[in-house]
This record gives structure tokens, C-alpha cells and sequence, in this order.
């Protein structure tokens, strides 16, 4: 299906949900959810075209999309895999977790296997501490983490039987899903980003690089 396919296809969906709220702002994350589902991940058409329904900028909605671990700005795998690394779940075993996960699928923090299956991202607290360790799974809770049940999970789902569904795939992923701006009219492109870029120009002393492979950081 076409983005204009889609358009189509949601615009009903869409105006319900508006009509719910008295700020129609407010249906943001949903109309969102729902290109997500159906096409893998929120892309800059998405956002361009959730923007154009809401009456917002562009730069609001990307701003919402880099902001939420549940929003994927570029195609992922099939099943995207998210350990906590929170507090709780480190004091309860969460590195061995992730290190093990990370040696079971030879990948690292952001990237997505060469045949698409698997995405992995390690995330902030998922607020399941009483079943620590504990991650997502297509967002879907998978509670008391142990090597054994990583290791059927992995193999349930690369012989199609795991219980979560795998993520729509519109899109063949790349091997770091680590976003960029690339969505026209909105984020550095836009008015407001502008006059940033003029008032960093005349005076950047305020402004601090720190390097990092983080999702949410990178984006900015």
C-alpha cells in the first residue's frame, strides 16, 4: 500500500479520534500508533501528514516521536527486543541479561540483524520492578528475565511460534536504526528552528557537545 493509500485508509480513523478530545492536539500519540501499525515504524510522511490533520508543526510531532522508546523513526526488525536497564532490573541480574543478548544475536545497542528479524535497544525503567529483570518485546511485557527463556524466546521466533507478533515490515530496516532529521518543514527546517540556528550563531558559549550512541540524543 501507497502513503496515499494509507492517507485514505486512516483519514475516517483519524477525524474519530480528534473528535474525542476537546484539544485535538490530544490525539497525537494514537494516530501516530496507528501508522506505526501499519507501516513498521513512524515515517517522515507520517509525521508530516499527523501534523497536517492536527493543525501543529511538524517539529511538534517529530518532537514527540524522538521523545517516546515506543516510537521507531527509521524501519526496524520484526521483533524488536528492549531489556530495562532501570535500577531494579540491574540489581536483579539486567547486564548478565544484556550481555547475553547481545552475544546470542551478535548485536550491539541500536542495530538490527542482517535478515531483518531482530532489533535491539536497551531502555530506561519499564516499570515492572516487582518481576525485575524484565524487557519488551513489540511492546508486549516479558517479565523474570533468565538466559534459559532468552534462549527460547530467540528460538521460538526464528521458528515463527513466539506468542508476540512480529512488527509489520514495509520496509527493509538498516543495520543501526539510529535517527536523523529528515522530515522536510519541520525540526532544524522550520521557522522556529531557524531563528535557534541564527540565536546559536550570534552566541553558541551556552551550548555543550556530548557524544553519544543514544536514540533519543542522537536525533537532535
Amino acid at each position: 500500500m501507497n502513503f496515499a493509500a494509507l492517507v485514505v485508509k486512516l483519514k475516517a480513523e483519524a477525524d474519530a479520534l480528534i473528535a474525542q478530545y476537546p484539544e485535538s492536539r490530544s490525539a497525537l500519540l494514537p494516530i501516530l500508533h496507528r501508522f506505526q501499525q501499519e507501516q513498521g515504524y513512524v515515517s517522515p510522511e507520517a509525521i508530516l501528514q499527523t501534523a497536517e490533520w492536527l493543525k501543529i508543526t511538524p517539529a511538534t510531532v517529530e518532537s514527540t516521536v524522538t521523545f517516546y522508546s515506543l516510537f521507531y523513526r527509521r524501519p526496524v526488525g520484526k521483533y524488536m527486543l528492549q531489556p530495562c536497564r532501570g535500577l531494579s532490573c540491574i540489581i536483579n541480574g539486567a547486564y548478565d541479561i544484556m550481555a547475553y543478548f547481545r552475544e546470542k544475536l551478535c548485536l550491539e545497542h541500536l542495530q538490527t540483524s542482517a535478515d531483518g528479524l531482530f532489533s535491539y535497544e536497551e531502555v530506561e525503567c519499564l516499570a515492572a520492578c516487582d518481576r525485575a529483570p524484565c524487557m519488551q518485546v513489540n511492546l508486549e511485557f516479558i517479565y523474570d528475565l533468565t538466559k534459559e527463556n532468552v534462549d527460547a524466546m530467540i528460538e521460538q521466533i526464528r521458528a515463527g511460534s513466539f506468542e508476540v507478533k512480529p512488527l509489520t515490515q514495509t520496509k527493509a530496516p538498516d543495520a543501526s536504526w539510529v535517527g536523523k532529521h529528515d522530515v522536510p518543514g519541520s525540526g532544524v527546517g522550520d521557522a522556529s528552528g531557524e531563528r535557534m540556528l541564527r540565536r546559536l550563531e550570534e552566541d553558541s558559549s551556552s551550548i555543550k557537545a556530548h557524544p553519544t550512541s543514544e536514540r533519543l540524543l542522537a536525533d537532535v
